[in-house]
Formats: C-alpha cells, structure tokens, sequence
C-alpha cells in the first residue's frame, strides 16, 4: 500500500488509477497473482480490518418478507452470517470471487447458520443469481469507476426483478455532505464515493429507483432501491 501513494501524481493527473505504473498490472489482476496478499486483503476487508458489521440493512417494508438475501461481492460473509444469525427465517447466498468465497466456511460454522448459506464463487460483473428478495453492496460501488459501478448495479437489477430490493451500505453520502475522499481506493482502482443525487442518475441507468436513504444510528448511510417498471 506504501508504494502504492507513488502513483498519486499519475492518478490524479489522469483520472484513473495508475497502480499499474509501480507493479506492472491493475491492483485487482495483482491481487489474483499474488493469492498470499489476496489473502491478507480479504482479511482487512473482513471482521479482523473493519470489526463485525451492523446487520440492519432494511429501510422500509420491514423483513417479514425477506426469505432470501443475495451479499454481492460479500468477502468471506461476515455480514451476511451476522445477518442470517438474526433472523432463523432467511436464508443467504455469497456471491465473491472463488478464491474469496473460498474462505466463508468456518465464518458460516461459527455463527452457526453454514446449512441457510449458499456460495457462489463468481464475478458479480457475471450473471447473479436470481429471484432473491434482497440484494447487498456493502462497501463494494466505491471500489469501482463509474463504468463499473454502472455494470454492477445492472448485473443486481437483472437479478432482483421483478420485485426484489438492491440496498447499498456505504459508499453514497447525502446532497448536504460532501463525499468522503477515498483516496487509497482512488489511487488503487480508481473509486470514489458518490453523493446521493450522483447514485440517483447511476441507479436510473442501470434500471432501478432509489425508494428511500437514511443514516443510520450506527452513523451509515443507507440507500434502499429497487427495479424500475
């Protein structure tokens, strides 16, 4: 990550991420070849970097009828077992990169809810399962450019058709707060945080409606969407 700042300069002056200048290929092409840094990446991303996640995702309707909860891009699915653990009623599908996923299983066994869990080692730029009746992005639109983000936010609308819920945790900030400057993950991949009404016009791309955003008392903001039409 040090040598990473190297490229501050290039990113910057270009838009886009120059992490390819210092180490030769994108961070997210180097994380597949290097699989030990992958590893220590996907545990900063987990309990161990970011502490155990709120499970309180919903805005409105409640979770009386939530049966299924796809987490897209969910790491080793810390939040979706603190979820499932909540609620004996709902069952969860991860969905992350195989290597990824690939490290769930004993996340799963401790919260005890490994037999309502699926996992789906896959892109979530590919196909995502379909039918469920809540779809999360936790901390996942804000690693990507808009290009990407919009392709994501696609690829979750397809799925939730025609009457599930795509709910975003992080990385959209209110109209009246300036978005968080992610640098490290600008300098990375080239993301960003986005203010609400930017994620307006990125969600109405991609099909869907953003029905309601709130902070939460855990201080996060939330963004509730679901398909168009």
């Amino acid at each position: 990550m040090a040598h990473a700042w190297g490229s501050l300069l290039s990113a910057v002056r270009s838009g886009a991420p120059a992490y390819h200048e210092i180490f030769g290929r994108p961070f997210w092409e180097d994380l597949q070849a290097h699989p030990d840094i992958a590893e220590n990446f996907d545990a900063l991303m987990g309990p161990a970097g970011h502490g155990n996640p709120d499970p309180e995702v919903l805005l409105s309707g409640g979770w009386d009828s939530v049966r299924t909860v796809v987490d897209v891009g969910g790491g080793t699915g810390s939040l979706l077992a603190g979820i499932l653990r909540a609620r004996p009623n709902v069952r969860g599908v991860l969905v992350d990169l195989p290597s990824t996923a690939a490290g769930s299983g004993e996340i799963f066994q401790d919260a005890g809810v490994a037999e309502r869990v699926t996992t789906v080692g896959q892109s979530f730029f590919d196909p995502l399962p379909a039918g469920a009746d809540l779809y999360l992005l936790k901390s996942v639109l804000s690693d990507w450019p808009d290009r990407e983000a919009l392709a994501i936010l696609k690829r979750c609308a397809e799925a939730a058709r025609p009457t599930g819920y795509v709910v975003l945790l992080n990385g959209v900030s209110p109209d009246d707060s300036a978005p968080s400057p992610e640098l490290l993950m600008m300098v990375l991949v080239g993301g960003r945080d986005r203010s609400l009404a930017e994620f307006r016009e990125l969600a109405r791309a991609a099909g869907l409606e953003v029905k309601a955003a709130e902070r939460q008392p855990s201080g996060r903001f939330v963004v509730e969407c679901c398909p168009k039409g």
